[in-house]
């Protein structure tokens, strides 16, 4: 579903969007803007607490919607602003080149391409979906980078339409920077960070040890390419060349909340909440992550469906797939397409007795009081319109009787006035 701004708001946004531009086209900080499926709220908060360290930063709101946020972000940029930096997402053709109107950037990252937004009403097909993310790179001038994730052969593909230098990152070690050695648990990531000489750049050290809470192996990606950038800017503006206290600032950073962060969870487990968004990619690592970490109790994945998708039958499968390859103890489905998960789960050898489908969240959560006991560690993953908070704030006895499988909300349920007798769409068209 598509958010229409009332006329007068098209007016001022297309008036703010005038002077974003004429404003930013007359200051000077450096530019860095990041794209991507998934991860890129991630690294743009990674990068944003380095560079602030290293010099004033503006950054756009992580929580607004990319096309008002760019020309806000543009018109909070000051004199003396050293950096600027844009997470640009998008979800329609021409969206890139509606942001790249204002943002001109000396340094992009593009952080994996997913097959999100590539439905009939959004992007219409991948390719449209890649070509239009490729834009960021084919922006760039010769004397700028982009800093590509190099274990993803659609990004892969990208280098041949950027003037710009091209440096790989990932956890293969036929990219410029990988990380080997990689540790998860519930207390965060630790890995080793591999670095070959880049551009005539040299660190301290070829091999580096890095320690986060941030938990999941996709985070590695998040941080790689946060720790490229920082050399590239140090580079840039000829400072001396060091990772030390940008991975001192990792070390300490804890995860945006939605995002692998742990919390209480309901009758007395624990919860690994990855509940803001929900991709093919974003739900594979998910799901892996979960399966890689030690846990004495039993391991409970609950998935709502994944929207957007040009083939979401097929999508959905492939989660099916991959479920039937970990060593999950009991997964909880939400929605309609999650039947071809169970089925193609099932078909591939995964316990039918240890996998549920259910049609809403209230039916979910039936099936979880049976099932979950005191030290269960609960994986809740879901995008933030399925709104899958709901199924912990029922375990924990509060009263939601709103069962709406895609909600039109953006605020999260323990402030919506509907959640105590559902939402109709019918009755509020």
């Amino acid at each position: 579903m598509s958010y229409t701004p009332q006329f007068y708001k098209k007016i001022l946004h297309s008036f703010r969007r005038f002077i974003a531009k004429k404003w930013l086209s007359n200051m000077s900080p450096l530019q860095i803007a990041v794209t991507g499926s998934q991860g890129k709220t991630t690294t743009t908060n990674i990068l944003y607490h380095i560079l602030k360290k290293m010099g004033s930063t503006v950054c756009t709101d992580l929580n607004l919607d990319t096309i008002y946020n760019v020309p806000i972000t543009a018109l909070h940029i000051k004199p003396w602003t050293r950096f600027a930096l844009f997470e640009l997402g998008v979800d329609h053709p021409s969206e890139m080149n509606t942001h790249l109107e204002i943002v001109k950037p000396k340094i992009a990252l593009i952080t994996g391409i997913s097959p999100v937004h590539t439905d009939k009403e959004h992007f219409g097909s991948f390719e449209n979906l890649i070509k239009e993310k490729r834009k960021l790179i084919e922006s760039l001038p010769s004397d700028g980078y982009a800093i590509l994730n190099g274990d993803d052969e659609n990004i892969r593909k990208m280098t041949p339409y950027t003037k710009a230098k091209v440096i790989f990152y990932g956890n293969k070690n036929t990219n410029n920077v990988f990380a080997s050695n990689i540790r998860i648990s519930l207390q965060g990531t630790s890995f080793t960070l591999n670095w070959n000489t880049i551009n005539d750049v040299k660190l301290e050290q070829k091999s580096m040890q890095v320690s986060t809470h941030l938990i999941g192996g996709h985070h590695i990606y998040s941080i790689i390419s946060s720790l490229i950038t920082v050399v590239t800017i140090q580079k840039m503006l000829n400072l001396p060349v060091s990772l030390t206290r940008s991975i001192e600032v990792i070390t300490k950073m804890k995860p945006l909340n939605g995002r692998m962060n742990i919390e209480e969870g309901p009758m007395g487990t624990m919860l690994l909440n990855d509940s803001l968004r929900a991709n093919p990619a974003s739900t594979s690592s998910g799901l892996w992550t979960l399966f890689s970490i030690e846990h004495t109790g039993k391991k409970i994945a609950i998935l709502a469906e994944m929207g957007e998708l040009l083939e979401p039958e097929k999508e959905h499968d492939k989660i099916g797939d991959l479920i039937a390859l970990l060593s999950i103890d009991t997964i909880v489905l939400i929605g309609p397409l999650h039947k071809y998960t169970k089925d193609r789960a099932i078909q591939n050898g995964f316990n039918p007795q240890s996998i549920y489908w259910t049609e809403n969240v209230i039916q979910a959560s039936e099936v979880l009081k049976k099932l979950i006991n005191k030290g269960d560690l609960i994986y809740l993953k879901g995008s933030l319109l399925r709104h899958v908070e709901r199924v912990p704030m029922i375990l924990n006895g509060q009263k939601v009787k709103c069962k709406i499988g895609i909600c039109p909300f953006y605020h999260h349920c323990p402030e919506c006035a509907y959640k105590e007798y559902g939402y109709s769409f019918t009755s509020h068209s």
